[in-house]
């Protein structure tokens, strides 16, 4: 693929791991944050207000479009709704409680002590990202930030979206549209976030809490971390109950970083040392 003939000229043999991959929401902090359940809520009051959708039905078509394509908004334009993906973000995320969300020093501690790359992975818009990650006291951490913007660049027109169903209900799974966004769980998505970010996949380890979104990252090569649990599912090297275990499970990226430390640390001191020889 093509972007495996990016990443090649910067690729460090020696190195088991040069990237560090990270999801955002649900993986950098608590589920018990309370985001996730109100950007539910938003959601279905998006599909009532904005889209006529009948009430009684917008929790069971939610539930039906997510696991089908990844993102509600994603089904909703797959079947045909028109709308503006920025008055969709504003809506969904733009009301939910930041408040909850506190400094986290130690994550923060933890990421910096690596110098690995490390980059966001995440199909919420870039002013949900930058908002969670000032709150948890994470800027300055991420080397790069692909979000909703980054894997869709250019708006797909309403007109441009055929409406082919708006009656989905789970007996019409096996008849569903294509969806003109790019998000996880898909390959497409992984494949772009390579390309963006110039990632070996083999060198990289994933992290996130959708099962779905780690067995494909597996698939793709990637090294996995489920995030938010202490099982350890198909697809899944690794599961984490907090992030904050991230040192417990792989303490070989630490003990990597003190080595080659250490290596820099000697081989500056010889070069000193033959050149103090020299000169006398």
């Amino acid at each position: 693929m093509e972007y495996e003939k990016q990443y090649h000229q910067h690729v460090n043999p020696a190195a088991k791991y040069e990237c560090l991959l990270f999801d955002v929401d649900d993986t950098l902090y608590s589920l018990s944050s309370g985001l996730s359940k109100a950007c539910t809520k938003n959601i279905e009051e998006f599909m009532v207000q904005k889209l006529g959708i009948e009430e009684s039905k917008v929790t069971e078509i939610n539930r039906v479009l997510y696991r089908n394509y990844g993102t509600s908004m994603a089904g909703l334009k797959a079947i045909g709704y028109n709308f503006d993906y920025d008055e969709y973000h504003s809506f969904v995320h733009g009301r939910l409680p930041y408040h909850n969300l506190k400094p986290d020093p130690l994550l923060r501690t933890l990421l910096l002590s690596l110098p690995i790359r490390k980059v966001i992975f995440s199909n919420g818009d870039k002013v949900h990202v930058g908002k969670v990650l000032k709150k948890l006291g994470l800027e300055g951490c991420f080397e790069t930030v692909i979000s909703f913007e980054t894997l869709n660049p250019t708006s797909e027109s309403d007109d441009e979206i055929s409406v082919k169903f708006r009656g989905l209900t789970t007996k019409t799974q096996s008849a569903l549209p294509d969806t003109p966004i790019i998000c996880k769980p898909f390959a497409n998505a992984f494949e772009q976030a390579f390309k963006i970010a110039n990632i070996n996949p083999q060198k990289t380890i994933f992290f996130d809490d959708s099962i779905r979104n780690i067995q494909t990252g597996k698939e793709m090569g990637l090294h996995t971390v489920l995030v938010g649990t202490s099982h350890r599912t198909n697809g899944a090297d690794y599961a984490l109950e907090s992030i904050h275990n991230i040192k417990e499970a792989l303490p070989e990226l630490w003990e990597a970083a003190a080595y080659n430390k250490k290596s820099q640390g000697v081989m500056y001191s010889k070069k000193v040392a033959i050149q103090t020889s020299v000169m006398a």
